[in-house]
């Protein structure tokens, strides 16, 4: 039987024609790209430091490891370390208030109502004027921050109804000398 040969067509593409660059692009061009090789050399060099730098240290490594025995390994006595020295212990300061918020204060017929008539100090008369509040249930329910006032109250804060817990320190403040 004869061979038959395979008969194929070239094929003939016609490429785009390159575009002309000016100087100044070419320029460019080759500044990019020797700047990318430079980048390039200085990166692996430091790589390739960091390889034999890792390289030597396994190898001292596993030659430090054959070379100890476990009978070289008893021999050696453990270090003793150092006894600590006992550090004195912390005194803990005691919070000093300040002495304006206790100092006493005299309070108004309104207020003295309310709170009592002696002169107490600025946080004692909030601390009994919270419980007055909270004994009465004057705290709005949907909103907490907010203060109903009652008959004895509504003096205080100046006929009004409703009253915000910080507008109510400005109000109580006028009460006091």
């Amino acid at each position: 039987m004869p061979v038959k040969k395979k008969v194929t067509k070239k094929r003939t593409v016609k490429k785009a024609a390159p575009k002309k660059r000016t100087v100044a692009k070419k320029a460019t061009a080759k500044k990019k790209t020797v700047k990318k090789k430079v980048a390039k050399k200085t990166t692996t060099r430091k790589t390739t430091k960091k390889a034999t730098a890792r390289k030597t240290t396994a190898r001292k490594t596993t030659a430090r490891k054959t070379t100890r025995t476990a009978a070289t390994r008893k021999k050696a006595a453990p270090k003793k370390a150092a006894p600590r020295k006992k550090a004195a212990p912390k005194k803990k300061a005691k919070r000093k208030p300040n002495p304006a918020f206790m100092r006493p204060m005299t309070l108004s017929e309104a207020l003295g109502a309310v709170v009592g008539t002696k002169p107490i100090p600025r946080t004692e008369v909030t601390k009994k004027l919270w419980a007055y509040i909270k004994k009465n249930g004057l705290q709005d329910a949907i909103n907490r921050r907010m203060i109903n006032a009652d008959d004895l109250l509504k003096k205080v804060f100046g006929g009004k109804k409703k009253v915000s817990m910080f507008e109510m320190t400005k109000l109580v403040s006028k009460h006091m000398e």
